[in-house]
């Protein structure tokens, strides 16, 4: 690893660990993050990590991005969706797709904290299947009307700006799919219920409903009917951002753990003695290794402008499933202790749990690394 990604790396850790770490628990706890985080985050510059610097922004790589997403789900997982919503869902398919236009509108507050970002496409009856979302975009003379409701919308409660997929034809699958840059202020839109969720209960989860939202023709993002494309590309980078929150996760679990062993005293002595505890810690040790290195290896070939589907997919099919493994073997250290709120173990285990289906569950990285696999 580069001087700069292990400066970026130090630097991240102590903020997760300084700021974030000591309000876990009680975030958790209450399901919402306080003002004086979000704050902190903004002065940090992380709602800005790879948005260049002419727009306000870091100007950091995708690796950058990677190593700070893991730091601070290490302290807390709630506090890092935030950032991984905004970043890679919302800024980064402006920074992709939009025209310089749009990139000098909406970059600059996004990149400061003053606007929050989310991400538009899952539907009550369209989830691993987008194709068959039903939210529909009615052209309007310089306006589209954007008519539907979306599901399981990250930052969903706060976010001032959304990429909203629609279709602009009545069509039964993809293929007429639109993205659309939309101000969550505008007339007609509704947050119809906030989620109560297993983990990650500090950050907002909400089912947002559009009722003939005026969205000016400017807002398009990327071609007409080729938002199928512009979504595919997004998730294809929140893969990464995903993988390492649960590398974070997992990271937080292993060292509570092992910590831990070294302190249990049964039989006589402490319980890292005993080699079934030993099995344990090597096998988690060994799966957070791994996940490390298939990340930073997806992260390369992103910041080098190669082809990164698969290893993105391998990276967030891995390290998800290392995760949830990590969490269960923290809680198995801890024995009943592990089960009990007031260790942070029990949390990481739940936190750990939604890597593994949001942003394309287990079984669709998988089609998708055999994909292509099989293209070749």
């Amino acid at each position: 690893m580069e001087s700069q990604h292990e400066e970026i790396r130090n630097l991240s850790a102590r903020f997760a660990d300084d700021v974030v770490a000591p309000l876990a628990h009680e975030i958790d706890r209450r399901g919402e993050i306080p003002d004086s985080i979000i704050k902190s985050v903004a002065e940090s510059g992380f709602f800005g990590i790879f948005i260049p610097e002419e727009y306000g922004g870091a100007a950091m790589d995708y690796t950058s991005y990677a190593i700070i997403m893991e730091e601070i789900s290490r302290a807390c997982a709630s506090t890092s969706v935030v950032i991984t919503g905004h970043n890679s869902l919302c800024v980064w398919p402006i920074m992709h797709f939009g025209t310089p236009e749009q990139k000098k509108t909406h970059l600059p507050p996004m990149a400061s904290g003053e606007k929050l970002g989310c991400f538009c496409l899952s539907e009550p009856g369209a989830g691993s299947d987008a194709g068959s979302l039903t939210t529909f975009a009615k052209e309007e003379g310089d306006f589209f009307e954007i008519s539907g409701t979306k599901n399981f919308i990250t930052n969903g409660k706060e976010a001032k700006l959304a990429i909203v997929m629609a279709k602009t034809q009545k069509s039964p699958d993809y293929r007429s799919i639109t993205a659309f840059i939309v101000d969550m202020t505008s007339k007609g839109i509704t947050v119809n219920k906030l989620e109560d969720k297993l983990g990650l209960k500090g950050s907002s989860t909400a089912q947002i409903h559009f009722d003939k939202v005026r969205v000016p023709k400017e807002n398009l993002l990327g071609e007409r009917e080729r938002g199928f494309r512009v979504a595919m590309a997004t998730l294809d980078g929140g893969r990464i951002g995903v993988a390492a929150q649960a590398l974070g996760i997992a990271e937080a679990a292993f060292r509570y753990a092992k910590g831990y062993s070294k302190q249990r005293v049964q039989f006589g002595a402490p319980i890292s003695n005993l080699q079934a505890v030993q099995f344990m810690l090597a096998d988690m040790s060994t799966k957070i290794a791994a996940s490390r290195l298939l990340i930073l290896e997806a992260s390369r070939l992103k910041d080098r402008g190669e082809k990164y589907t698969k290893e993105a997919a391998q990276a967030k099919l891995f390290a998800s499933e290392a995760s949830a493994f990590v969490t269960h073997k923290a809680i198995q250290v801890l024995g009943g202790c592990g089960y009990i709120k007031e260790y942070p173990v029990e949390r990481h285990f739940r936190d750990a749990r939604i890597t593994e289906i949001y942003e394309g569950t287990s079984e669709i990285q998988r089609l998708v690394i055999a994909a292509q696999e099989l293209k070749g």
